[in-house]
């Protein structure tokens, strides 16, 4: 109904947008006129570690970076109800020397290193990416974030050791806020390079630690939404208990510790949702 509402296919291609501080998972489709939009934020239920990425197997850390999701991914078989795989690591982290494995967003509300929802949460995830899937799409992309990348939040967030790594996602985070397009991104040098692809587009194969090649980047063009297209971005925040709260400043953010969101007394969220009876466990087979 809502996506009908939106004006949007069950079909069309699809973006995911994660945000580790506000424990939210954003989903966006695109639509006729060649622009995501935004179809719904779901809470994220918990997530483990702390702001930054994952670094080495077994530090029960969250990844952050910029991630595709491929059929093959999808695991509808899981023991955490449902999940998809977000392909950590992939080239950059690769690039870094970072292992690790079997990162994913699912259900069953317990994470460690992994993103998870509720079960009816992950079912609604789940049924919109097998939907662009069985229509033939090859992939989608995820992209993972410490929180919402808005200039405010980069300064509070200054004296952290990973602002530099940052900045860059910022740059995926602020291509896609102002095109409404995800952008194309190339790692060569150890590095994200946004909105860059080999000069002339000549096929080759790039080395994520390598040099890189001659890259180009398109010029960007705004996307300045009309009245419909402003009723089909209306944001939808789905219900659902979030377990994590980061602290507002870098010190306090550092604390790995886990919170409870009002799961026993059926207190607001941050977003208003209705939290209760929902039981906390930590232990899970990733890392």
């Amino acid at each position: 109904m809502l996506l009908g509402k939106k004006g949007m296919k069950p079909e069309a291609p699809l973006f995911v947008r994660i945000f580790k501080e506000e424990s939210e998972l954003e989903i966006w489709k695109l639509r006729d006129d060649g622009h995501f939009h935004h179809f719904k934020t779901y809470p994220i239920c918990t997530w483990s570690g702390d702001l930054g990425p994952k670094l080495a197997q077994g530090d029960k850390q969250a990844p952050e970076g910029f991630y595709s999701i491929q059929k093959s991914q999808m695991n509808p078989n899981s023991s955490f109800h449902l999940a998809f795989n977000l392909g950590f690591p992939n080239a950059y982290d690769r690039a870094h020397g970072r292992t690790g494995s079997a990162l994913m967003v699912h259900g069953k509300c317990k994470s460690a290193g992994c993103y998870a929802m509720t079960d009816a949460l992950i079912e609604e995830i789940y049924a919109l990416a097998r939907e662009t899937f069985d229509a033939g799409h090859a992939s989608f992309q995820v992209h993972a974030y410490p929180f919402r990348m808005t200039d405010a939040n980069m300064a509070r967030h200054q004296g952290s050791k990973w602002m530099e790594f940052w900045k860059t996602l910022k740059e995926g985070h602020d291509h896609f806020e102002v095109t409404r397009q995800p952008p194309s991104v190339v790692v060569c040098g150890k590095r994200y390079h946004v909105n860059a692809r080999p000069l002339q587009n000549v096929a080759m194969r790039i080395d994520p630690v390598a040099n890189c090649p001659n890259l180009e980047r398109a010029p960007l063009t705004p996307f300045r939404p009309s009245g419909d297209q402003q009723v089909a971005d209306a944001r939808v925040i789905a219900p659902g208990p979030k377990m994590r709260a980061i602290a507002a400043t870098p010190e306090a953010s550092r604390s790995t510790t886990a919170t409870l969101q009002g799961l026993t007394n059926g207190t607001l969220g941050s977003r208003g949702a209705v939290s209760g009876g929902v039981s906390l466990g930590l232990s899970a087979p990733n890392d």
